[in-house]
């Protein structure tokens, strides 16, 4: 639905005039005259209120019973009491009948200081209690999951918890158990609450009846301060307060930014901070020697740096990682170009696309913002899971559809968590996103060979004209989200052939012409994608979109180049190839048979621990200073948290000395100074600072230097020999993907180390069948074909009724046993493989 026109009526609160908009509940209009009305169950983020609490009555003339303010909406006219006699009673009788069982127990209490509960009771309680009997007592903690211990005999059922479970996350473990004075909150089944947000529940909850277990008792509010910044785990770069003790990051909370993050963590985003005091954690630069890492000083280890870069003179490599920040990336970009005179650099894992089709992709007048996706007429979900690649933006979609009635469509491969929610879901297969593409122009146009185009890519042509139907029968606002995966085909003009066919599509619903509220909203594979490649850190784009003097290679072509001798050096900024790319055999040759290896890291993963000649120990996001991306376009801005260890310098910094130490000039002598020099350098970007950033961010599409942007060029468009999706000889087609819980962070963090994936083998019931294999068997999954590389992984197999035919899907980022160890025979997109018993 249409955002709506904003009607503004006039009331008065305690004697005070007010404007308001129409229909704002009174809980929240009554701010707008500085009057505070006390909430326990109350809370927007959650929806309609539910008026359990009773702890907001207000009296309103005409109406003879006292009313709950959080669930009256404001009308022109009304008249508003909340301190007369009788509200101030049945206020007090609220936090009396609250504090009837609660057991007093502040000074123990982890949310003793911070507490709504303690500051209702002293603002609107009694202050003394008619209630003289023993109080009720419960086993405590009890342990609701690994993350999370909840306290029951401090809990007033305000509901918070279960209604974020049940209409926020959608995930339905929380339930209320019993009835009336024996009600009490658990999961529905007696498991642990495990779900991607179950961490939210701490924050909304108004007492300290749920705890953060890697929190509990660690700090008081009067120990610690909070420090604002963002997280760079994921696209998302959802905003967040750490919560500092001593110098140190104790917890983190979320920091309200409706236009990215509505306020919401994932639970990733919420307890990796642990990782950041790993005793795996590097800390001191490193060198090999005598086959050996051992720690060195940083001026020993520029030496190091700098002898092999020069010795390899320009034949350097370098890949760039998604949590760099655009400060590191435009220094790394410049130590290439103007030092080693190298362009071969990349911050994609995979795939190119030219400059022109680049910048017609990102164009502001094809961007849709985070917001859109809460207020679109229909919003299709293209070849992108959200609650894994970006999962903020699952809750973002989950609440348009609920409160908003967004049309919710999902075209991907692998079963999606969204399809329950989507009005129309369409499977393809693995790596046929550009014939699928190519089907949905032909739909949404009503010209072409749909049908011959869907069975190319694996799907139902129906199916496919159905979506068509939705899409332009939807209205005026549609927004597609995009997986930047769709463009990271091994054959750069299969990727640059399927961003034009979206780019088609997206034309013919009217997304490119600049109205708001529609356009393009990409998920990227990596965090700072967007701000990397605005910068030109790409083989083929220079700052701003412009074309490049010369087109250096692209990731894959690195490695092959490597493997092949013709690339001396790699310098490899927060990523490992090896872990984290696909073809880990060939990245694996490719760092073996390179003369050196730089690398800035935070842990030993296996690609860096075996091949790295030096290592740069790289910051943690809480220490980091600089600025990221957002898909959306929003700079954003990362401000430190905590010191460094001791000695240890920004990533910036080194790169700044190295690219000195090569005959660079470099004027960076502060994390300001290189933004201002980025913010030259990109036309759209100019004139913007760190305080125009500010606290949340500012979107580059919205300030007067945005008409700097070039103008896209597409090119042609071509429907010819799509890539088929057949599964020759009974072999299944392989599908990878990500899970949230796949990263370094993840594995180093105590509280979070039970999460994460162990690989399993996703397939349809039916294949299963036909091959002899059950749910939780151990299999193995080997790539088919006689010129293929022998490759084998070991899998369990998880049988899902909702997977496609003739498709099995594995996880990437972990370690050998990764999807990325199998490696296709060079003529096979994507490979095939057999799936038999282990």
């Amino acid at each position: 639905m249409p955002r709506p026109e904003i009607e503004t009526i006039n009331f008065t609160v305690d004697g005070r005039e007010v404007e308001a908009p129409a229909g704002t509940l009174l809980a929240d209009a009554a701010k707008l005259a500085d009057v505070d009305i006390p909430v326990f169950c109350y809370e927007p983020k959650l929806g309609a209120p539910v008026g359990a609490c009773r702890m907001c009555l207000v009296e309103v003339e005409g109406i003879p019973k006292l009313q709950t303010a959080c669930s009256t909406p404001v009308r022109d006219g009304m008249v508003v009491n909340t301190e007369t006699p009788r509200v101030k009673a049945a206020q007090e009788s609220v936090v009396e009948f609250l504090l009837l069982n609660h057991p007093l127990d502040c000074p123990v209490c982890d949310k003793g200081g911070e507490c709504p509960l303690q500051d209702i009771s002293f603002g609107w309680g009694r202050g003394a209690s008619r209630f003289a009997e023993p109080k009720r007592h419960f086993q405590k903690p009890v342990e609701l999951s690994p993350l999370i211990a909840i306290d029951r005999e401090r809990c007033i059922l305000c509901y918070r918890c279960v209604r974020f479970s049940q209409e926020v996350s959608e995930d339905y473990q929380l339930v209320l158990h019993d009835r009336g004075a024996d009600t009490f909150v658990g999961t529905f089944d007696g498991h642990p609450y495990v779900a991607p947000f179950s961490g939210n529940i701490m924050e909304l909850c108004p007492v300290g009846a749920l705890t953060s277990q890697a929190y509990r008792f660690r700090a008081r509010p009067w120990d610690v301060e909070q420090s604002g910044s963002v997280c760079t785990l994921c696209p998302g770069q959802c905003n967040v307060s750490y919560t500092v003790r001593d110098d140190r990051v104790v917890r983190v909370l979320s920091r309200e930014n409706q236009d990215v993050d509505d306020g919401w963590l994932c639970d990733r985003g919420r307890f990796a901070y642990q990782s950041t005091y790993a005793d795996e954690r590097l800390r001191t630069p490193l060198v090999r020697q005598d086959g050996e890492l051992v720690p060195v000083s940083y001026d020993a280890a520029l030496r190091r740096a700098s002898e092999i870069l020069v010795n390899a003179e320009q034949r350097v490599g370098a890949l760039v990682g998604g949590s760099t920040s655009n400060e590191e990336g435009w220094l790394l970009r410049r130590l290439m170009t103007e030092a080693i005179g190298s362009r071969d650099f990349d911050s994609r894992p995979a795939g190119a696309v030219s400059a022109g089709l680049q910048a017609a992709l990102d164009a502001p007048e094809a961007q849709a913002t985070v917001e859109d996706l809460e207020w679109a007429h229909a919003v299709l979900v293209l070849d992108t899971e959200p609650v894994d690649d970006m999962p903020v933006l699952d809750l973002r979609l989950r609440k348009g559809i609920r409160r908003h009635g967004v049309r919710l469509a999902v075209a991907t491969s692998r079963p999606s968590a969204l399809d329950p929610n989507a009005e129309i879901s369409v499977r393809f297969a693995p790596g046929a996103g550009e014939a699928f593409v190519c089907a949905l122009d032909a739909a949404i146009g009503g010209v072409g060979d749909v049908g011959g185009l869907s069975r190319a890519a694996g799907a139902d042509p129906q199916a496919v004209e159905a979506l068509g139907r939705m899409l332009r029968e939807a209205g005026e606002d549609v927004v597609v989200l995009w997986g930047e995966r769709l463009t990271h085909a091994a054959d750069p003009a299969r990727s640059a052939n399927a961003a034009r066919a979206l780019l088609k599509a997206s034309g013919r619903l009217g997304l490119l012409d600049g109205r708001k509220g529609s356009g393009l909203l990409q998920v990227p594979t990596v965090s700072n994608a967007r701000g990397l490649r605005e910068l030109g850190v790409l083989p083929n784009v220079g700052p701003g979109y412009s074309e490049p003097a010369a087109v250096g290679r692209s990731s894959r072509e690195i490695a092959a180049a490597a493997a092949a001798g013709e690339i001396a050096a790699l310098h490899l900024l927060h990523v490992d190839p090896v872990a984290s790319f696909d073809d880990r055999a060939l990245w694996s040759r490719a760092l073996g048979r390179a003369s050196g290896v730089i690398a800035h890291a935070a842990f030993l993963t296996e690609g860096v621990r075996e091949h790295a000649d030096v290592i740069f120990p790289a910051e943690a996001s809480a220490e980091k200073e600089g600025t990221v991306t957002h898909p959306d376009g929003r700079l954003q801005r990362l401000r430190p948290a905590v010191g460094k260890p001791a000695g240890a310098l920004p990533g910036w910094q080194v790169l700044a000395q190295l690219f000195t130490a090569l005959g660079g000039r470099s004027t960076a002598l502060t994390a300001m100074m290189v933004t201002t020099e980025l913010a030259e350098a990109v036309p759209f970007y100019a004139g913007i600072t760190h305080d125009e950033i500010g606290g949340l961010g500012v979107r580059w599409q919205d300030r007067d230097a945005a008409a700097a942007f070039p103008a896209g060029d597409s090119g042609p468009f071509s429907l010819e020999a799509p890539a088929e999706a057949v599964s020759p000889n009974g072999a299944l087609r392989l599908g990878s993907f990500r899970s949230v819980w796949a990263s370094p962070e993840v594995a180093h963090a105590p509280a979070l180390k039970f999460l994460a994936p162990k690989q399993r083998a996703e397939l349809n019931p039916e294949d299963a069948a036909e091959r002899g294999i059950r749910h939780g068997q151990r299999v193995r999954v080997s790539v088919s074909g006689a010129a293929a590389t022998p490759s084998t992984v070991e899998a369990t197999a998880h049988l899902r009724s909702t997977s496609p035919r003739g498709s099995v899907f594995l996880e990437t980022g972990l370690g050998a046993q990764s999807a990325t160890a199998l490696t296709p025979d060079e003529t096979t997109v994507p490979a095939m493989v057999t799936v038999e018993s282990a």
